[in-house]
């Protein structure tokens, strides 16, 4: 019985291998003929009724985030990493979109310490004090839309799009946009810009339908009335106090 027995688990074994071997085949067939019948989306964002200087004398459109969002099922979400740098007291980019689960380096490229936070209802979160030449990560792991400040430095913000589809992009400054490798089926359109409403926002949400070919999306126009620039406050919820000495370097830092 031994040598039948140890030979009946040998092939049933072969049999098992064989079987996940083609799943995986098969999965990967099934992938590639998603990829082959996925299309690269464009399309162009244009600001309306814009009091800032830089949309109004230069058309500067860019930092809008176009997103995707599968309408039959949902899609698995790649683990990523991304980087917000803090250099010369600003947030670089201002603008980042990122999927949900993803990474956020905030590494200090300033010669002074900063202090990264956001108390607003995206994701909360303090990194506290910390010097240059460190960095300090946060995991972002719900859908929405994350404010961050520095609570030394009023004028630092940034704002974070968190999403739960691959298929995004954010515009360049003539407002253009592409979108690759997205899968033909339905999507909601949806898109945001920091100095629109949240109701001029959600009057943009569209259905489409992306084809197996490339597909170039009507102009989206967005109107930036109604929009009031507040200031904020530090993570304590208090005003921020008259600025100090900004030119102050940390002792630790020598070029």
């Amino acid at each position: 019985m031994g040598a039948g027995w140890f030979r009946l688990v040998t092939s049933a074994s072969c049999l098992l291998t064989s079987a996940s071997c083609l799943l995986t085949s098969a999965s990967c067939l099934l992938t590639a003929a998603s990829l082959l019948n996925a299309a690269t989306v464009t399309g162009r964002v244009e600001l309306k009724d814009s009091r800032d200087p830089a949309v109004r004398s230069k058309a500067n459109y860019s930092g809008i985030v176009v997103s995707l969002l599968p309408i039959e099922k949902a899609v698995a979400l790649p683990a990523a990493r991304a980087t917000i740098r803090q250099k010369g007291k600003m947030f670089l980019p201002h603008i980042l979109a990122i999927t949900a689960g993803t990474i956020v380096d905030f590494p200090n490229d300033d010669p002074i310490f900063h202090n990264a936070f956001s108390n607003y209802n995206g994701q909360i979160f303090d990194l506290t004090l910390y010097p240059p030449k460190t960095t300090r990560s946060v995991r972002f792991t719900r859908p929405g839309v994350v404010r961050v400040f520095c609570n030394i430095h009023a004028s630092m913000s940034a704002v974070i799009v968190v999403l739960k589809t691959p298929y995004f992009a954010v515009t360049g400054r003539d407002g253009t946009f592409s979108i690759p490798q997205v899968p033909a089926g339905g999507y909601q359109l949806s898109v945001f810009h920091e100095r629109a409403t949240d109701a001029a926002l959600r009057a943009l949400d569209q259905h489409v339908t992306v084809p197996e070919s490339d597909f170039d999306l009507p102009p989206i126009s967005i109107s930036e009335t109604g929009y009031l620039p507040l200031p904020h406050t530090n993570k304590y919820n208090q005003a921020y106090p008259p600025a100090k000495d900004e030119n102050q370097v940390y002792p630790g830092v020598r070029d």
